[in-house]
């Protein structure tokens, strides 16, 4: 088989959603007047926390629930009212779905007989998509006699069989240990360019939004925060809750006070004062900072125009090649949530604030040290204490058409 060409024949599978809603009948809002596109053959990963509705908007893409308003096409036909069958779609669900009393063949091939398909046809079907996935010694196996990892190959195989027009994944990799899950993001992501076909993915994990999606949608409680490429995505996030929920570990946000400094303005945060970009008013500010965007100044290379301030340390955690230092400065922390009840998507702190720095190991900082650390103030991101909003610099660039 040539695995340079797609396996499909081309066909045009752009999926689109457009003030789309969906209320349940006991009043939970799950998705509120959403708008996304899917271009034909892109992998689209949907991400949030538990509860944001990003399920339930798949469910709505497959058919399997219909919105309370809005409408839903696939290739440019309205879908909203068709059935899951009608909709030409494979749905990957994370509990692999599998018939138990059937072989890894015979759930490969159960949808085939479904449509009547020949016996011939049938078995040269199976057999390409098994040797695609890497799973033709396991065909005689039986779901119970199947890894983790295995079963899940076999139900991305039962949904590839049928050649649908595009794929939907509800969370597939959640129930396979973390070298399970590295391994198969790279499967998929390579199973995505050998098909062509389009990709919904969903997922809480932003880890894996940022490595599998061409673009990544972020959820919360049902309204879209962002969507863009995954490096501007995470250089250059559109609010807090963007900002606190994606990275690991998070952008360390701080209350901040943006004043004059001679002829320059800066924001004092802790003990830091950073330059702010034009588009950032005098007044309260929320100053947004990578750990890796703080460093040790002996052992940091390219960055920008730096600020340096004289900080506690009190814990350090070890992380191979990088330290994760615990850093005490007098700040107000703002803190993401989603889980207490509350519309308000951050909340400020108590001063002291924990700072987290992802330093170069080679320090050998112990905890209960004093130390010089610098900030990359190329990198810092500011935002509206108001309404969460990027401001400056960050708000221009995250607004940038995709490449």
């Amino acid at each position: 088989m040539d695995t340079a060409a797609p396996l499909y024949d081309p066909s045009v599978a752009a999926i689109g959603l457009a003030g789309v809603s969906k209320t349940f009948r006991d009043g939970t809002r799950a998705v509120a007047d959403l708008d996304l596109d899917i271009a034909d053959g892109e992998l689209l990963v949907v991400v949030g926390p538990s509860g944001c509705g990003k399920s339930t908007v798949l469910r709505i893409v497959a058919g399997l629930e219909s919105p309370s308003e809005g409408e839903v096409t696939i290739g440019g036909r309205v879908v909203t009212d068709d059935s899951p069958g009608e909709r030409d779609l494979a749905i990957v669900f994370q509990d692999y779905a599998l018939y138990p009393h059937l072989s890894a063949y015979q759930n490969l091939a159960f949808a085939l007989k479904s449509r009547r398909m020949g016996r011939k046809a049938i078995d040269e079907r199976v057999r390409e998509v098994a040797a695609l996935l890497s799973i033709e010694p396991l065909l005689h196996r039986k779901p119970s006699a199947l890894s983790g990892g295995e079963r899940q190959r076999v139900a991305m195989g039962r949904a590839m069989v049928r050649r649908p027009s595009a794929f939907l994944m509800d969370e597939p990799l959640s129930n396979l240990d973390a070298k399970l899950r590295v391994q198969l993001r790279s499967e998929i992501r390579h199973l995505h360019r050998e098909l062509g076909r389009t990709f919904l993915f969903v997922t809480h994990d932003q880890t894996e939004a940022l490595t599998i999606g061409d673009r990544v949608a972020v959820l919360r409680r049902g309204r879209l925060q962002q969507l863009d490429n995954p490096q501007r995505l995470y250089d250059f996030p559109a609010n807090i809750f963007v900002a606190g929920f994606i990275g690991t570990p998070p952008m360390n946000l701080l209350l901040a006070t943006v004043e004059a400094d001679g002829a320059t303005r800066v924001a004092r945060a802790g003990p830091w004062a950073v330059p702010v970009p034009a588009g950032v008013s005098s007044g309260k500010v929320i100053v947004g900072i990578r750990p890796e965007h703080l460093g040790v100044p002996r052992y940091v290379t390219g960055f920008g125009q730096a600020a340096t301030a004289e900080v506690l340390v009190p814990e350090v955690e070890t992380l191979g090649g990088l330290s994760l230092l615990h850093l005490m400065v007098d700040a107000e922390p703002i803190s993401v949530r989603d889980d207490d009840g509350s519309d308000a998507p951050f909340a400020a702190g108590t001063s002291p604030a924990t700072v987290l720095a992802a330093v170069d190991a080679r320090a050998h900082i112990l905890p209960g040290s004093a130390l010089t650390i610098a900030v990359d103030s190329s990198r810092v991101r500011f935002f509206d204490p108001a309404t969460g909003d990027a401001l400056g610099l960050n708000a221009d660039q995250s607004a940038r058409p995709l490449a």
